[in-house]
C-alpha cells in the first residue's frame, strides 16, 4: 500500500493536534479543579450538575427569604416583648391609682408615668425595620401605623396583611405581626360588652363579666341598668324594658337576649350603668383612659371611678395576653425558619456531594493522564519531525 507525502503529512498533523487537543484539556481541568467543564466532557454528568446546580440556585433562594423574615420577626419578637413590660408598669400604676390614701399629686405622678409609658408604647407600636419600613403596619409599611386623635384616642392607619415569605416548596411563613393584632384587637377584659359607670352611682359595685352565651338569640345594642328600689330593670337602645330582676341578687347573674352579666357589688336604689357592645378592646386607648381618669380628682375616687379602674385593670390584663400571643406567634414562626433552614442547609450538603462526585477532579489521576499525554505528545511531533525530513537522496 502506498501512502502519498501529503497523507502522511496530514496524518501526523492530525496525531500531534490530537495530542495537543488532549493535554490542553487535562491542563484546563487542573486549573479549573473539575473534571466536566463543558457537556462535551461527560453529557450524562453535565445534565446532572445543571439539575443540582439548579436545586441549589432554589435552596439559596429559600436561605435569603428565611434570612429576610428572620431579621424582621427577631425584631418583632423583642420589640413586643418590651412592649409586654410597658404593659406590666402601666398595670402597676393603675393599680396604684385605685389606692384611696393617694394624694391629688400623687395621683397625676402616677398619670405622668403612664403617659411616659403610652409614648414609649406608641414608639414600639411605629417601630421600624433595618430598611425604613414600620414593623407593624401589615401590608401599609410605608405610612406611620398608630397615632392618637385630639381625645387621646389610637388611630391604626395599617392594615391587618400578614405578608407570607416562601421558605420551602408550597410553605410559606408569615414574615410580620399586624399592628391591629398586637396592640388594637385585644378580647374584652368583661366579655363581649364594656360599662360606662355615671358619676352619679352611689352603690359599691362594678361588672364582673358581660358576655353572649348564646349567639344565635342575641341581638347587639346598647343596654341601661337602673336599680328601682330593690328591683333591676334592664332597657334597651329605644328605651324599651328588656327584662326587670325582681329583688336584684348580685350572687345570681342577669340573664337576657342571649347574654349574661355578673354584678361584683349591688347598686344602690337609682343607680344606673350602661353596657356597649365592644367584644374588642385597645391597650392603648385603656392606658389613654386611665391616664385621663386618674387626672380628674372628682372622679376618680368615686364609686364609678373606682369601678371604671377596675375595668381597665381587666383590660390591661387582656392586652397584655395579646402581647404575649403575637410575641408567642413571632417566636414560633423564628423556630419554624430555624427548622427549614437547616433542612436547606442539609439539602445543599447534599447536593453538593453529589456535585463533587460528577464534576471534581482526582488530581493524582489527571496529573498522571497529563505526563502519558505530554509523553505521547512529544513522542508523536518527534516521529513526525523524523518522517518529514526523510528522503530518498538520503539512500542514493
Amino acid at each position: 500500500m502506498r501512502i502519498s507525502t501529503a497523507q502522511m503529512f496530514h496524518q501526523n498533523i492530525n496525531s500531534v493536534t490530537n495530542k495537543q487537543s488532549q493535554t490542553s484539556k487535562i491542563i484546563e481541568q487542573l486549573s479549573t479543579g473539575k473534571r466536566v467543564n463543558t457537556a462535551g466532557d461527560d453529557p450524562v454528568a453535565a445534565a446532572g450538575i445543571g439539575n443540582l446546580n439548579q436545586q441549589n440556585a432554589v435552596v439559596d433562594q429559600f436561605l435569603k427569604n428565611i434570612d429576610y423574615a428572620k431579621n424582621r420577626l427577631s425584631i418583632t419578637e423583642s420589640k413586643l416583648g418590651s412592649a409586654s413590660t410597658l404593659a406590666s408598669s402601666a398595670r402597676e400604676n393603675v393599680l396604684r391609682a385605685v389606692n384611696g390614701t393617694l394624694t391629688d399629686t400623687d395621683r397625676q405622678t402616677v398619670a405622668d408615668e403612664l403617659r411616659g409609658t403610652l409614648d414609649e408604647l406608641m414608639a414600639i407600636a411605629n417601630s421600624k425595620d433595618e430598611s425604613g419600613n414600620y414593623l407593624f403596619g401589615g401590608f401599609n409599611t410605608g405610612t406611620q401605623p398608630f397615632t392618637l386623635d385630639a381625645s387621646g384616642n389610637a388611630i391604626y392607619h395599617g392594615d391587618s396583611g400578614v405578608r407570607e415569605t416562601v421558605v420551602a416548596s408550597g410553605t410559606t411563613i408569615g414574615a410580620n405581626i399586624p399592628g391591629d393584632k398586637a396592640f388594637m384587637n385585644a378580647a374584652n377584659g368583661l366579655g363581649d360588652y364594656s360599662v360606662n359607670y355615671l358619676a352619679s352611682q352611689t352603690g359599691e359595685f362594678s361588672v364582673e363579666s358581660a358576655k353572649v352565651t348564646n349567639p344565635a338569640s342575641h341581638t347587639p345594642d346598647t343596654f341601661t341598668f337602673t336599680m328601682n328600689g330593690n328591683d333591676l330593670e334592664v332597657r334597651d337602645s329605644s328605651n324599651a324594658v328588656v327584662t326587670t330582676v325582681p329583688a336584684f341578687d348580685p350572687s345570681n347573674p342577669v340573664s337576657f337576649n342571649g347574654m349574661e352579666v355578673k354584678l361584683d357589688g349591688k347598686p344602690a336604689a337609682g343607680d344606673s350603668f350602661t353596657l356597649e357592645h365592644k367584644p374588642e378592646v385597645s391597650l392603648l386607648d385603656t392606658i389613654s383612659s386611665a391616664i385621663a381618669l386618674i387626672e380628674d380628682p372628682n372622679k376618680v375616687n368615686t364609686p364609678a371611678g373606682k369601678s371604671e379602674l377596675a375595668q381597665m385593670l381587666n383590660n390591661i390584663d387582656s392586652g397584655m395576653n395579646q402581647l404575649d400571643v403575637a410575641r408567642g406567634e413571632a417566636g414560633n414562626s423564628l423556630k419554624s425558619l430555624d427548622s427549614y433552614a437547616a433542612t436547606h442547609e442539609e439539602e445543599k450538603i447534599v447536593n453538593n456531594s453529589a456535585l463533587s462526585m460528577l464534576e471534581d477532579l482526582d488530581y493524582a489521576e489527571a496529573i498522571t493522564q497529563l505526563e502519558q499525554q505530554q509523553q505521547a505528545l512529544n513522542a508523536a511531533s518527534s516521529v513526525f519531525t523524523k518522517v518529514g525530513t526523510v528522503s530518498l537522496f538520503d539512500y542514493i
